[in-house]
């Protein structure tokens, strides 16, 4: 038996938790299991924690993470006790929602240092704009991201191959097991091994030290508690009390608390950020590779700067993301020696607006009149080397631009045809201008073009970088924009291949990118997929601060680009959440600059937010999370009646979504158990819009599946009037269209399997 929740958020590997001590006990015949007081059934055994329950705060004292474990684990002679935990499973729900806020178990631990490991975020970040971490509302004294990265390394060590939950293992001084209880039938016996691991347990712990400590002790202190009153001390301290902490802390070096550091980077003081780096540049804790990349995304003298880039690059020694991401920011602060990006975009600054494009059959006609007038140029002058480049950019017109291509007398494989033959013809034609003697920018891009198009992308790059080396800057035809990309893209996949053979690569060849779309940003010919290409390779090296940059610059020129703005959203989830994401598309609906679009998109943002808070996972979280869910689907409402003020023409697609938003709305009533209102809600939004009963909403959930819930959970607590109101309703949409009651694939439950081939 499995236990899954729909609540998973993927952290890098997947976790398949397959067994649990629930499900071992749900075997039994009648799912029934066996304790020392007679037969009970598993809701009895491991009780659903209430609302009140999960209000509670969990008093085990978690410690941040394994190292820290270890260290407090040697210093005070105590054992270590390992907690696994997963979501949506009814033993660690149990374990979770009511052992560990009881006083009682927490007494019980008290003799352990404890770590809690669980593969599932509650919270979409980590820390704030100040740097101040955001507790886990499961566990209480850890942030997701702990005791998520904790897990592997737990598994790596302690789990012999299985994913079990809840699961504890006691670990003594010399990191070897003494016990690992899991497939209990009770928590009885659980706690028994617990109370008897430490009654048994020959090793005495040492004496805890009287008195108040110093706090330059406790600053080079692993345990939670001192890290925590570390942190408090700095926040709560004037500049003097902050100053001479993080002095305190450069006397540690490497074992400067990192979460210190964190405060004083993201502090408003800019002498304390300052010492805050200096620590970090003689760091040499892996764990400081992240923060140290964070510190770089903001601008601080060239000494620092070097000094933090060294510091990454003698942390690489040992973890190669330091060694990478040294380079990455090396590329990313140094010039291109192969394209002058300051000459280029000034440039393009001093081009006219860009005139409107012909429509295609104009495009078309002119584009065969420009290959018609070069082919007879040429064919009466063979010998001219300038008139065969200019029947191989014909050519190259002809067979990129899709207006003189689509006719309706072409096939896809005519086409396809026939544009092989024109790049063969510009790629001879521009061989003969080379014969002739013309080699410049044009002849290279010219063989660029066409050795990527005929297939030969390594040749291609080489000829890209010839033309970007020569080519004026300010250049505005559509091949100075395509040759950019080319140069662009070989650079990438020099990068690529490099890092998978696990070879250094110069940060130049990073320089050449950031500068070859840093030009294209401006360029007349060019479009929003290079922005996303930019910021997708930024991403992937883990420069998010560049690719936060590049981002937001790409949508003030492309601002309704979707694509972009998925980006956004996603951006804007990772770093703040659903709350941050609502407020950044707020701000922009407020500045024409955002574009024509921008109340259809920060209504899309106030849907997206809800629905995030729709999923939220922990149940301690999840009534706060329902009611922010309502308000954010009403502000979507509104954005989309503003859109459909300014453009009466489009109001259909909007009342689309305004009707999702309200089933929306009336699927977290119903949630609630307010059947009363949500069914009204639900009445309302299909006689706004019919047709859009069917369609799912981001989570899958279509409104006719919302009203066939409503009416279920009528019928269970026999409430004729709303059984009989969604029957009425479920009548009105199969007499306009029987289609609109067709159950959704993700609607019909139970294992799907693929259809046998004949």
């Amino acid at each position: 038996m499995q236990f899954t929740s729909p609540n998973l958020i993927a952290t890098g590997a997947l976790f398949s938790y397959l067994l649990s001590s629930a499900a071992l006990a749900s075997i039994s015949t009648q799912g029934q299991s066996q304790d020392a007081q007679g037969s009970v059934s598993r809701e009895e055994m491991w009780a659903a924690p209430t609302t009140e329950d999960w209000a509670k705060p969990c008093l085990i004292p978690w410690q941040r993470n394994f190292n820290d474990a270890l260290a407090v684990s040697l210093r005070t002679g105590r054992a270590i006790l390992v907690c696994v935990n997963m979501d949506g499973e009814i033993a660690s729900e149990h374990y979770a929602g009511v052992r560990y806020r009881s006083q009682e178990i927490a007494d019980l631990y008290e003799p352990y240092v404890t770590v809690i490991a669980s593969v599932y975020r509650h919270t979409p970040r980590d820390h704030d704009e100040q740097g101040q971490r955001i507790l886990c509302p499961r566990f209480g004294s850890v942030t997701c991201g702990e005791h998520i990265a904790i897990e592997p390394i737990l598994y790596e060590q302690y789990f012999d191959g299985t994913r079990v939950s809840p699961r504890h293992i006691m670990i003594e001084l010399d990191k070897q097991e003494v016990y690992d209880v899991y497939y209990a039938f009770d928590t009885a016996s659980v706690f028994t091994r617990i109370r008897t691991g430490i009654s048994q347990r020959v090793i005495k712990p040492n004496p805890e030290p009287k008195g108040d400590r110093a706090l330059q002790e406790r600053l080079a202190s692993h345990d939670q508690a001192d890290r925590t009153f570390v942190e408090t001390h700095y926040t709560t301290g004037d500049k003097k009390v902050r100053k001479d902490m993080l002095l305190k802390a450069q006397v540690l070096g490497s074992k400067a608390p990192l979460q210190l550091l964190r405060l004083a980077l993201f502090g408003l003081d800019t002498e304390l950020a300052s010492l805050a780096r200096q620590s970090l540049a003689v760091s040499e804790n892996p764990a400081a590779i992240d923060l140290i990349t964070l510190a770089l995304g903001v601008p601080m003298p060239a000494v620092e700067r070097e000094s933090l880039l060294l510091a990454l690059e003698r942390l690489g020694a040992t973890d190669p993301r330091g060694k990478t991401l040294a380079v990455v920011h090396r590329g990313l602060g140094s010039e291109s020696a192969s394209l002058d990006a300051a000459r280029w975009n000034e440039s393009l600054r001093q081009v006219a607006p860009e005139a409107p494009r012909p429509a295609p059959e104009e495009r078309r006609r002119a584009v065969e009149a420009r290959v018609s007038y070069a082919s007879a140029v040429a064919g009466t002058q063979p010998d001219d080397a300038t008139a065969q480049l200019e029947l191989a950019e014909a050519l190259l017109a002809m067979a990129l631009d899709p207006a003189a291509l689509w006719t309706p007398w072409n096939s896809r494989g005519q086409v396809k045809r026939l544009n092989a033959l024109r790049f063969k013809d510009a790629e001879a034609a521009t061989e003969n201008a080379i014969e002739g003697g013309l080699v410049n920018w044009r002849t290279d891009t010219a063989l660029a073009l066409c050795k990527w198009y005929l297939g030969h992308p390594a040749e291609a790059h080489k000829f890209a970088t010839k033309a970007v080396a020569d080519i004026p800057p300010g250049q505005q035809s559509w091949n100075a924009m395509a040759v950019l990309s080319l140069f662009a893209h070989g650079r990438k996949q020099a990068i690529n291949e490099a890092t998978l053979r696990g070879n250094d690569w110069p940060p130049e060849w990073l320089a050449d990118i950031h500068a070859a779309y840093g030009v294209l940003a401006s360029h007349p010919e060019a479009n929003a997929q290079h922005v996303i290409d930019h910021y997708d390779f930024l991403l992937d090296l883990g420069a998010n601060t560049p690719a936060q940059q590049t981002l937001e610059a790409g949508l003030t020129r492309f601002h309704s680009s979707p694509p972009l703005h998925q980006r956004l959203r996603a951006f804007l989830l990772r770093a703040g959440g659903p709350l941050r994401l609502e407020e950044h598309y707020r701000n922009r609906a407020q500045q024409p600059s955002a574009g024509e679009h921008r109340d259809w998109f920060a209504a899309q943002a106030s849907v997206i937010a809800a629905e995030v808070w729709r999923t939220a996972p922990a149940p301690e979280a999840q009534a706060a999370a329902q009611g922010e869910a309502l308000a954010a689907y009403l502000r979507a409402e509104e954005s989309y009646a503003a859109w459909i003020e300014r453009h009466p023409s489009q109001a259909d697609s909007a009342l689309h979504f305004i009707m999702l938003s309200m089933a929306g709305r009336g699927r977290v009533l119903t949630n609630q158990g307010n059947l009363s209102e949500g069914s009204a809600l639900l009445i309302e939004a299909i006689a706004l819009r019919p047709l859009s009963a069917a369609s799912p909403d981001g989570l899958g959930i279509s409104p006719v599946n919302t009203i066939r819930e409503l009416l279920r959970r009528a019928r269970a607590q026999d409430q004729p009037k709303l059984v009989q109101d969604m029957s009425d309703a479920l009548e009105r949409l199969q007499a306009l269209d029987p289609a609109l009651l067709d159950v959704l694939p993700n609607e019909r439950g139970g294992p799907r399997f693929p259809r046998r081939r004949r």
